[in-house]
């Protein structure tokens, strides 16, 4: 398959882009050639996808559910007990609308931790996204789940061979609290045998940080360093409640720390110390966490967000530049995952939006990156490719209106 994109704005340049397979080709002021397919980029710029670092897909079904609440009363009280419900086919559609609504909103992949994660996959094989799928581990729950959980653990891992190269596995242990230490060893151990990445929550409120004090002495980061789990593979969702020591390790161990902004607001988890993370050396990425506790999963808002949020939490309006943030949204996040992508350049892996310059929201243009930061909605996402394939077009998705039918009954169907 190859694609060219006409005329379109691209660092400042109008240019034209070919696209050979899954790769950008070549960039230039016109490129002549026969193309399987032209997009007009005439008043659109190009700019690179983005990449969600922390998402729980499935949970578009059960937006909106639990409101007002803090996070273990909104966990123990409400939303397990609604994911008990789900089943099989609902992890599919809740993916499926999860997955529509990140094309829509120009993200092109996301690390996921949830139950059935074999339908995860399926979803996302179906819609033509990235995606690095957890093997998640829960030990505070019943026997009869724990074996469920390995059973379809082991068969995504035994599949893995037969995925696409769009898509990877990880290890994926809850959290310290939900999570005990052998089991937590093992997957260090696992994780160096068998190449893995590790995705876990981590001091994501006080509360857990002050019960691994009490019962080991040390803070999460320190006890999950102590067990061999913090390395270059590991992501670590939230990471909000650190002391310096925490960051040095986090930057020794070269993890990645997936910044929250929405769902920490929303949740009142606390404040993410993006400047210090970054200036100390940890590379931050940005996650929309699930539907049950943003309620949306768009870039868009965890950028602007996360900027207030960084200039908020250090009461400096120069806490962050738009490129930094921008920077998180995009090549930060596809480096994470070691796709090789994020920034537009010839050889690269063919991920790219066509945002509308048209929309009144990226109007003036003294500067596009700060109006994607701060300006730009959803909306403005006309086109979206994904590893040299078209998933959207004019804002059209194939499909969606059959997605979100379906979603409809599976999310009513929930509710009784």
């Amino acid at each position: 398959m190859s694609i060219k994109i006409e005329q379109v704005l691209w660092n400042r340049q109008i240019v034209d882009v070919a696209i050979h397979g899954n790769r950008i080709t070549r960039i230039a002021p016109e490129i002549s050639g026969e193309f399987d397919q032209v997009i007009n980029g005439r008043d659109k710029l190009l700019t690179p996808a983005f990449y969600n670092t922390h998402c729980h897909a499935a949970m578009t079904l059960l937006r909106g559910i639990a409101d007002n609440l803090e996070l273990f009363d909104w966990l123990n009280n409400y939303i397990w007990p609604a994911e008990a419900k789900l089943t099989c086919e609902d992890i599919y559609l809740g993916s499926k609308l999860a997955i529509l609504e990140m094309i829509k909103s120009g993200t092109v992949f996301f690390n996921d931790m949830y139950f059935m994660p074999q339908e995860t996959v399926r979803a996302v094989e179906e819609m033509g996204i990235r995606a690095a799928i957890g093997m998640i581990a829960i030990d505070t729950t019943t026997a009869d789940k724990r074996a469920q959980y390995a059973a379809d653990c082991q068969a995504l891992w035994e599949m893995r061979h037969d995925l696409s190269d769009r898509i990877s596995l990880t290890l994926a242990p809850h959290a310290i609290y939900t999570v005990g230490e052998k089991a937590l060893r093992q997957i260090a151990e696992r994780s160096q045998a068998d190449a893995l990445g590790i995705h876990i929550h981590l001091a994501e409120t006080l509360r857990e940080v002050e019960e691994c004090k009490s019962l080991h002495g040390v803070t999460p980061v320190e006890y999950l360093d102590k067990l061999g789990l913090l390395h270059e593979r590991t992501l670590a969702a939230h990471a909000i409640h650190l002391t310096d020591r925490d960051i040095e390790i986090l930057a020794e161990r070269k993890v990645t720390a997936s910044y929250m902004p929405c769902s920490n607001c929303k949740l009142s988890s606390g404040r993410f110390r993006f400047r210090d993370l970054t200036d100390g050396g940890v590379r931050v990425t940005f996650g929309t966490d699930g539907c049950a506790s943003n309620d949306n999963l768009s870039m868009f808002d965890e950028m602007k967000c996360g900027a207030l949020g960084a200039k908020n939490q250090l009461n400096s309006s120069t806490a962050c530049s738009v490129k930094e943030i921008y920077n998180a949204a995009t090549c930060n996040g596809a480096a994470a995952f070691n796709i090789d992508s994020g920034v537009i350049a010839e050889g690269k892996l063919a991920d790219m939006l066509l945002i509308d310059l048209d929309s009144p929201m990226m109007v003036a243009d003294h500067d596009l990156t700060a109006n994607l930061v701060y300006a730009a909605d959803s909306s403005c996402v006309d086109t979206v490719i994904c590893n040299g394939r078209v998933l959207m077009q004019n804002r059209v998705v194939p499909g969606e209106k059959e997605i979100v039918r379906a979603a409809r009954v599976a999310a009513r169907r929930l509710l009784g």
